[in-house]
């Protein structure tokens, strides 16, 4: 979804998708001026014993924005995304980052687990993605 439809997430999913009402009350609990960071989401999840898909199908049910990406992709004020470009990728990250390419792409949740992995933190990652000219997608949380 675009910019232009900001506040119409719901729209996404047929009104057949069901979210549990403790899960939308929680969510509806952490929103802050409309929104939630991707770490409260992730926090949510594991409180909740669900998935950050169903977190984010939550957030979209309610229109709440999610904000503040981990990996600094986007949800940042002013500018929108924060994370920079890696001046140098290391061979074992890239190495990472090129087998698990699906349609030439990685998804969030895969960078989470290299990032694990390798014990690096996400925006490191997702800065190597940059500097590879990699875009990381799906959003676990099914932003963008």
């Amino acid at each position: 979804m675009t910019h232009a439809d900001k506040g119409k997430y719901a729209q996404k999913h047929s009104p057949e998708v069901n979210v549990e009402d403790s899960l939308k009350q929680e969510v509806r609990q952490a929103a802050k001026e409309n929104n939630v960071s991707c770490l409260i989401a992730e926090e949510i999840a594991g409180r909740k014993s669900v998935s950050l898909g169903d977190v984010g199908i939550a957030l979209d049910i309610l229109n709440i924005n999610i904000t503040e990406c981990q990996l600094g992709l986007f949800g940042y004020r002013p500018q929108k995304k924060i994370v920079q470009l890696a001046r140098k990728v290391a061979p074992d990250l890239k190495q990472a980052i090129s087998d698990a390419l699906s349609d030439g792409r990685l998804s969030c949740s895969t960078a989470w687990a290299i990032a694990k992995q390798l014990k690096l933190s996400r925006k490191k990652v997702s800065a190597a993605c940059e500097a590879l000219k990699i875009r990381i997608k799906p959003c676990q949380l099914g932003a963008f």
